[in-house]
C-alpha cells in the first residue's frame, strides 16, 4: 500500500472522527498537527485509532499512539505495520 493510499483512507477516518466538512482537509498534509490543525480531541483520537486498526488490520501499542502528533506520524506507523 502506498503512502498516498494510506493518507486518503486516513483522511476519510479523520472526517468521520471530527465531523468536519470535507473541505476542512483540503490543506491537510503530513505536517498537519492532529489537534491544532485538524481539531481532534482525545475522544476523536481514540475513534481514529480504533478505525485505523479495523481499516488496516493492525494493532497499536500504547506507546506508539501517544507519540502521534502529525498526520505523517500516523502514516509512518501504518506504513511500517502494513508493509513491514
Amino acid at each position: 500500500m502506498t503512502r498516498n493510499e494510506i493518507i486518503e483512507k486516513l483522511k476519510e477516518i479523520i472526517l468521520q472522527a471530527t465531523g468536519n466538512d470535507p473541505s476542512s482537509l483540503d490543506n491537510c498534509s503530513e505536517a498537519s498537527n492532529l489537534t491544532t490543525d485538524l481539531g481532534m480531541n482525545s475522544i476523536g483520537l481514540l475513534f481514529v485509532v480504533i478505525a485505523i486498526e479495523e481499516t488496516f488490520d493492525i494493532c497499536f501499542d500504547e506507546d506508539s499512539v501517544s507519540d502521534f502528533k502529525t498526520v505523517g506520524d500516523v502514516v509512518d506507523y501504518i506504513e511500517s505495520e502494513v508493509n513491514g
